[in-house]
């Protein structure tokens, strides 16, 4: 699977590297950069490729997780991409490089979303939802009764989260707490 986004940098390409092995020099494709934030072998592995350049290779750790719609983002002009149990922002500009990593959830980051009106970056994870700031610091963090599996929307007034069990959360987006 492969996102494709414009950017004022050029066409930007997400790959899904489930293959990619880091410090190989036996990868079919080469990256410029190679970033894991795993302790030992990644689960999840994301490729960036900018204007046709493979330009960095990203790795983390926790459950395994694909290139979908909401893997990756942009915010002025930087890249946010949800990667196994990490969320990270990558400068386009060069060099290249790694801005900023928050673990945003113990297992999974299912996704990520943003609300412009709220500037808002929340994570969806398996089993937390979390807000991060721009500058990459975790606001806070709740959990649910069970995982995160449901629907999830940011919603004008708050954030929606429906677990395993189909209950649904209401969540404040300022403090992330319970609303009734």
């Amino acid at each position: 699977m492969t996102i494709t986004m414009t950017t004022r940098y050029g066409p930007l390409h997400i790959i899904d590297e489930p293959l990619y092995s880091f410090d190989s020099q036996d990868n079919p494709h080469r990256y410029s950069l190679e970033i894991c934030l795993a302790n030992g072998l990644p689960s999840s592995i994301h490729g960036i490729d900018l204007n046709h350049q493979r330009i960095m290779v990203v790795g983390a750790g926790g459950g395994r997780s694909t290139v979908h719609q909401h893997s990756a983002l942009m915010i002025d002009d930087k890249l946010h991409l949800a990667v196994g149990d990490h969320v990270v922002c990558l400068s386009l500009d060069r060099p290249h490089r790694l801005l900023w990593s928050v673990r945003a959830d113990a297992a999974t980051c299912f996704g990520i979303h943003w609300n412009s009106h709220r500037s808002a970056l929340i994570s969806h994870g398996e089993l937390e939802i979390s807000r991060i700031s721009t500058d990459g610091d975790l606001m806070w963090r709740v959990s649910g009764a069970d995982i995160f599996t449901g629907d999830f929307r940011l919603l004008p007034d708050y954030i929606e989260a429906v677990d395993f069990n189909s209950s649904a959360y209401r969540l404040d987006y300022r403090t992330g707490k319970t609303i009734f």
